[in-house]
């Protein structure tokens, strides 16, 4: 905490310093400026000095250079490191384990009384005391999914959402664990017709491989919804490891909202998740016929973070159609 924090600015692309010097902007996830430094000119720059915001940030916030009022350059992402919150388990109406709430909150009003009910048991463990260790900071990225014989799916990770979830599909992204895995299980419609999810991130292909890790479940409040990405897990809300799944729908998915941690979406290659929730799969288990192979994942520099909007805009809005042929005896204008 509050130890002089060293970053560079440089010209890159660039041939002369703005006539009012840089700015330095602070964004929370929402793109609202929590704090600015202005007339900045390149050089070593003490970040600490400069926003010192981020030494009380509750949440992840993105440092983001500004020349002439246009965002350049790629951001920093600022993340807090604050004592995680613990999950705390109960029971559905159909007996079934999920999550009701973390540490002393429950999730929503409806597991108000059986979240009460359990805190009162002499078992229930106490939450630790609540300790910001300071800052880890690093240069945001956006990571590029090769899928063989389709077209590359681009993925906006939201560590303002869950940021150790989304560090660890990096990792394991940026470090060749997905290369050569497999899509292993495709659930396209349910009985209602909404289109459900694709599953992948497994290593063994089986459906129950590991990274050989657990990360804590994160309380993340990003909708689960068309082309969000998630982590699978067993009935430990702390088992999730490296299996994800993708959604396809808001209906179908809806009830995932705080019993599995969100950490990213689909901004690019829609026809390609429409493509993959298409392929023929068998319909007792949902195995792919032809299992699509993910070639490898890339880390690439994500795009200037722009003062107030939202980063969640760029996910993929709507399904994709393939183009309609046109009538026959019209000219396709």
């Amino acid at each position: 905490m509050s130890r002089p924090v060293p970053v560079i600015l440089a010209l890159r692309g660039r041939n002369q310093v703005p006539a009012e010097g840089f700015q330095l902007v602070l964004l929370d996830k929402e793109g609202r400026v929590i704090e600015s430094a202005d007339g900045l000119q390149p050089g070593v720059l003490d970040l600490g000095e400069l926003l010192p915001s981020i030494w009380t940030l509750k949440s992840v916030a993105r440092a983001q250079l500004i020349a002439d009022g246009v965002a350049i350059a790629t951001p920093l992402v600022i993340q807090p490191l604050i004592s995680p919150k613990f999950p705390r388990s109960g029971v559905s109406d159909t007996g079934n384990p999920r999550v009701i709430g973390f540490d002393d909150e429950p999730l929503n009003e409806e597991d108000r009384e059986q979240f009460e009910s359990l805190r009162e048991d002499g078992a229930w463990p106490k939450s630790l005391p609540t300790m910001n260790s300071g800052i880890k900071i690093y240069s945001d990225r956006d990571v590029v999914v090769e899928v063989e014989g389709m077209d590359d799916m681009r993925i906006v990770l939201g560590p303002e959402y869950a940021p150790n979830t989304a560090w660890n599909f990096r990792d394991l992204a940026e470090n060749g664990f997905y290369d050569d895995t497999i899509f292993h299980r495709i659930f396209p419609i349910n009985m209602n017709g909404d289109r459900m999810w694709i599953m992948g991130g497994d290593p063994s292909g089986s459906g129950m491989g590991t990274a050989g890790k657990c990360i804590a479940m994160e309380p993340s409040t990003l909708p689960h919804d068309l082309g969000v990405l998630s982590m699978t897990r067993g009935a430990d809300p702390n088992s999730a490891s490296s299996r994800f799944l993708i959604c396809l729908s808001r209906p179908a998915t809806a009830a995932f909202d705080g019993q599995y941690a969100s950490f990213g979406w689909i901004a690019a290659g829609s026809k390609t998740l429409a493509k993959l929730a298409d392929l023929e799969i068998d319909q007792d288990t949902g195995i792919p016929i032809d299992p699509p192979r993910i070639i490898q994942m890339t880390l690439v520099p994500a795009a200037p973070h722009d003062p107030g909007t939202s980063r969640a805009n760029s996910r993929i809005k709507t399904w994709w159609e393939a183009p309609k042929a046109p009538e026959p005896g019209r000219i396709p204008r």
